[in-house]
């Protein structure tokens, strides 16, 4: 009969123990897999075994944490996905979403796409008005997208999209708000500049009648959205941008419950009293205005705005 140490195997590997946990799992993968998952699977067990041998749960705790996995995968469908909601509470959907769109200093900084994104809005000349249910203060949004020397974007798109003044989209609300209400499609003039009519933003809770809403609760947090517009910006030959644009009086502003704010993206809302500069926009005094540029990084290709939508919406 084969002798081998007592601690090894008949491989010759070492069995498991709470000392070298990871390394025996890690241990365990074949020789030809994907190069990739390798690298991330070995560096997910090694967080793991650290934070459980950190934690040291009970038998009770770990059951309880398989209990919550389950729970929200059930939560999980069609039009709601939790587990999303899980990465977005705990920061690391803007935190995949930073490591990815790295860009020049100057550009427009990126965040989190959100759930409720709707391909094919309705297109607008530009000073339409995205508002169709009437509710909320009056908003004009206008600006310039330009490149990073810069020169205008002729032709850029700007997808926008926000909720209404009662806190929530129009896809959630089917029957109940106008379809395509607060959202649109415009495009830059010759000279970049854009312009479009809406409501002033108010901020809004993300779903949290599920196990990462109670999650949320267990931690003392809220489940506040700090208020904000939604763009998708594109043009041939620059990268796309996936942004929003903040109020700075939102009470949630530092505190929002996905991470999404950062403070270049925090815009000045004015409130307009002047007759004369609301008869200019068609508007009634009193109304909000903000001035918002965009400035887009090249990028190589010169990729049509249906193309770059469809690998934002499936990448």
């Amino acid at each position: 009969m084969p002798m081998h140490p007592p601690d090894t195997n008949h491989n010759g590997l070492p069995y498991f123990s709470e000392e070298n946990s990871q390394a025996v799992v890690n241990a365990r993968m074949g020789e030809d897999i994907n190069p990739r998952l390798r690298q991330v699977m070995a560096t997910l067990v090694k967080h793991l075994h650290a934070a459980v041998k950190e934690i040291e749960p009970t038998h009770e705790e770990w059951l309880a944490a398989i209990k919550f996995l389950t729970e929200t995968g059930q939560m999980c469908n069609a039009w709601r996905q939790e587990f999303i909601l899980l990465s977005d509470v705990l920061g690391v959907s803007m935190l995949v979403d930073s490591i990815n769109n790295r860009r020049p200093s100057g550009a427009t900084p990126n965040t989190i796409l959100g759930p409720f994104f709707v391909d094919g809005a309705p297109r607008y000349l530009l000073g339409g008005n995205i508002c169709l249910d009437g509710k909320g203060e009056p908003l004009v949004v206008r600006g310039r997208v330009v490149d990073t020397q810069g020169r205008p974007v002729a032709g850029a798109m700007l997808d926008v999209w926000q909720t209404n003044d009662d806190g929530f989209y129009d896809v959630q609300q089917h029957g109940i708000q106008p379809e395509g209400n607060l959202r649109g499609v415009f495009e830059a003039d010759a000279d970049g500049c854009y312009w479009f009519k809406s409501v002033k933003p108010r901020h809004y809770p993300i779903p949290a009648d599920g196990p990462v809403g109670q999650l949320l609760g267990h931690l003392g947090r809220h489940p506040n959205r700090a208020a904000h517009l939604h763009f998708i910006v594109t043009a041939a030959g620059h990268q796309p941008v996936i942004t929003h644009i903040f109020t700075p009086d939102c009470p949630y502003l530092q505190q929002d419950a996905v991470f999404g704010v950062k403070q270049d993206l925090v815009a000045d809302f004015q409130q307009v009293t002047d007759p004369e500069q609301a008869a200019r926009f068609g508007m009634a005094a009193p109304f909000w205005r903000v001035d918002w540029d965009f400035v887009l990084a090249p990028a190589a290709g010169t990729a049509s705005r249906e193309e770059l939508i469809g690998r934002i919406t499936t990448g």
